[in-house]
């Protein structure tokens, strides 16, 4: 397994690295990556990391979600809300309704087995759609309206939905009694339970963290530890209540940013430097899932049912997006999001065919297939599509991101060296404001409050000063040295 882990480092990084030399999303690469090492192609990658594939796909997955709920501002999610809610199931409904009119005719399946395949075509990719939203919120795209984030709270709740629906379905194939509305009740227990099992934890930690100074790595791997305890929890759940687990991830983020935004920034820069990795993992581990010669038999004719069920998916996001402040171009690229499948559809496509459905095998293919088709392209619409719609208004907030990362400053908490006399200082307060320049103009600054911990044995007490940073200054590594320690 230890080859296939360097397979995958070594072959994903070439692909991310080639593909954004053209100008395309890296992942689409990394996608590509996966495929061709995968079992189906070249075989490289182990059966024993085949294997375990699901529970690092899982730990990548929960480690983007991490930052998701990092990046989740209340007032934000108040503007979206009503519409997230529309989009986590309008466009879905739709999806199944299309896929439902021209499987029938073009596949020869029953109403019912076509009603399965619209259920597993209609989930959205997280694993797809969240890293690319997360990049643009992190520069700042689309701050002023909150697009991202409505993509990003819509995505997750959409998949809950979807799943929901798919059991249903499945459950009338076998001509057993399947109570329907017990099931749609389960939509909002599963979404209310998954976000109350990640904001209690999350308020504990949050309490830990501001009790106790910890190191910014032991916290963020803390966090990383109970988010893994909650999808365990609904796996042991599973069949008794139903809970969304990671929406509880989502959740620990978006209560510790509530409470404590410097310590919230803190861990979302630790899970960024992880996220490198965590990235690999997933979308190499995604390529490998996909089986081309499946895809292969489902031909012309799956591709068809793909792109219309798209077409439909289309409408009914559209439908969702009436009465929003959004343009035309705006709600063209919710569609585009939209589009992209793999996490679902890999990890549901074939129970279909384990469940003993006669047309398991041909629903399987088409699945895998609209993988091929809509993971890479969905990405590349993407990310050429919010390039050019998504606002970046003059005073967002995400400005003091850029600066912060373009000048390598620390976070609270973290502790520093002056390299002018060794001094070793601690990072107490920080203020992010707006300077007026003289032509009108504002220039985003910040301002870091050092103490210097070998002079004083009480914390926040003694000898401190000011630094105020802003685009013109050097780069903080210039004069000081971040010192990365437990």
């Amino acid at each position: 397994m230890d080859f296939s882990i360097a397979i995958i480092i070594l072959c994903g990084l070439a692909g991310d690295y080639i593909f954004k030399k053209m100008k395309l999303p890296g992942l689409v690469g990394m996608l590509i990556v996966g495929i061709l090492a995968g079992p189906y192609v070249l075989g490289l990658l182990s059966p024993d990391m085949m294997k375990v594939s699901g529970d690092f796909r899982k730990i990548a997955l929960i480690v983007i979600l991490l930052r998701a709920g990092f990046e989740l501002r209340r007032d934000t999610l108040n503007r979206v809300g009503t519409t997230a809610l529309l989009m986590s199931c309008i466009p879905a409904l739709f999806e199944i309704a299309g896929i439902m009119l021209v499987a029938p005719p073009l596949l020869g399946l029953s109403y019912l087995d076509s009603a399965i395949l619209g259920s597993i075509l209609a989930a959205v990719s997280p694993a797809v759609v969240v890293p690319l939203m997360i990049d643009f919120m992190d520069r700042g795209r689309g701050a002023k309206k909150g697009i991202p984030t409505l993509i990003l709270a819509a995505s997750s709740i959409d998949d809950v939905f979807v799943i929901v629906l798919f059991t249903i379905f499945l459950g009338m194939y076998g001509g057993g009694e399947v109570n329907v509305w017990a099931k749609l009740a389960e939509i909002p227990v599963s979404i209310t339970l998954g976000i109350l099992i990640g904001l209690i934890p999350g308020y504990i930690l949050w309490r830990l963290f501001e009790k106790y100074d910890w190191r910014p790595p032991k916290r963020t791997l803390m966090v990383l530890g109970v988010s893994i305890v909650l999808t365990t929890i609904e796996k042991k759940l599973e069949g008794i209540v139903p809970v969304a687990s990671l929406l509880g991830v989502m959740a620990i983020g978006f209560i510790i940013l509530e409470k404590s935004e410097p310590i919230a920034h803190l861990m979302s820069q630790k899970l960024k430097k992880l996220w490198v990795f965590a990235e690999l993992l997933l979308f190499v581990l995604v390529g490998a899932q996909v089986n081309v010669h499946v895809a292969w038999d489902a031909g012309l004719a799956g591709t068809i049912v793909i792109l219309v069920g798209l077409i439909f998916r289309s409408v009914g996001t559209y439908a969702s997006l009436i009465g929003t402040p959004f343009t035309m171009k705006e709600k063209i690229f919710c569609i585009i999001a939209y589009i992209p499948k793999a996490t679902v559809q890999a990890a549901i496509g074939a129970v279909p065919l384990s469940y003993g459905v006669a047309s398991g095998d041909l629903i399987l293919a088409v699945a895998v297939l609209s993988i091929l088709l809509t993971a890479p392209l969905g990405a590349i619409g993407i990310m050429l599509m919010g390039e050019r719609v998504l606002d970046y208004g003059e005073k967002s907030p995400y400005k003091f991101k850029d600066l912060r990362i373009k000048l390598g400053l620390p976070r609270v908490g973290e502790r520093v060296r002056d390299r002018r006399d060794g001094s070793l200082l601690k990072v107490i307060e920080e203020r992010e404001f707006w300077l007026e320049n003289s032509d009108g103009m504002a220039t985003p600054a910040i301002e870091l409050r050092l103490w210097n911990e070998q002079k004083s044995t009480e914390p926040g007490k003694g000898e401190t000063q000011f630094v105020t940073f802003t685009p013109s200054s050097e780069p903080f590594n210039t004069h000081w040295e971040i010192i990365y320690d437990w």
